[in-house]
């Protein structure tokens, strides 16, 4: 960081995780600082844009409101996070974007019990994916909720969790997600579910 003189300038870092108090050294230099963080994926393989994008920033006010400028350029959302919320502002990015990766990585590998191979598989599960995710947001998690979960079908999901035994982990993310839902979401025989994914 040298010994330049900081003073009248601004200093931001991107990550999701950390806060602004990463660049204390420089604030103690007389910068400024922020931390600006899209609430996007970027992998090689694709080249999202910024526009309407939400950026999470902390930091001093006057650096926030040199980022607002620059962020609203880019025609992307600004809002404001306490730099105590940092970690579980990322967790909430890990669930919105990683987590759905592996959830489809791990129903890929559930497909296989059904004989089927893993671009087959993509194949078939991008429809009601697709059509999953639309209707979440269309309308509500709980609007879109369906399966044997909502309908109280205690003996489908004693299948389910008979034929998941072949893949351990499957087992844990399924038992995890049906915990969830007897939570958040529409489900009937709730109690008799819930005491039954505990017993196998």
């Amino acid at each position: 960081m040298g010994e330049r003189d900081w003073r009248g300038k601004i200093a931001v870092h991107s990550s999701g995780a950390l806060s602004s108090d990463t660049l204390e050294p420089l604030r103690r230099k007389g910068a400024e600082v922020a931390s600006a963080h899209p609430l996007m994926t970027f992998v090689s393989s694709s080249q999202p844009k910024l526009k309407g994008v939400p950026f999470a920033l902390e930091g001093s006010a006057k650096a926030l409101g040199a980022v607002e400028a620059i962020i609203s350029d880019f025609e992307a959302q600004a809002f404001r996070i306490a730099r105590a919320e940092k970690a579980a502002y990322h967790a909430f990015g890990f669930f919105s974007s990683p987590a759905i990766v592996a959830l489809i990585a791990a129903a890929t590998d559930v497909g296989k019990l059904a004989g089927l191979d893993g671009k087959r598989v993509r194949a078939l599960m991008e429809p009601i994916v697709r059509q999953t995710i639309h209707n979440c947001f269309r309308s509500s998690p709980q609007q879109a909720f369906s399966g044997p979960v909502r309908r109280g079908d205690v003996e489908t999901i004693r299948k389910h969790l008979e034929v998941l035994r072949q893949q351990p982990d499957s087992l844990e993310v399924y038992r995890a997600l049906v915990k969830v839902a007897l939570k958040d979401l529409p489900s009937a025989k709730t109690e008799q579910i819930e005491a039954f994914i505990k017993e196998l």
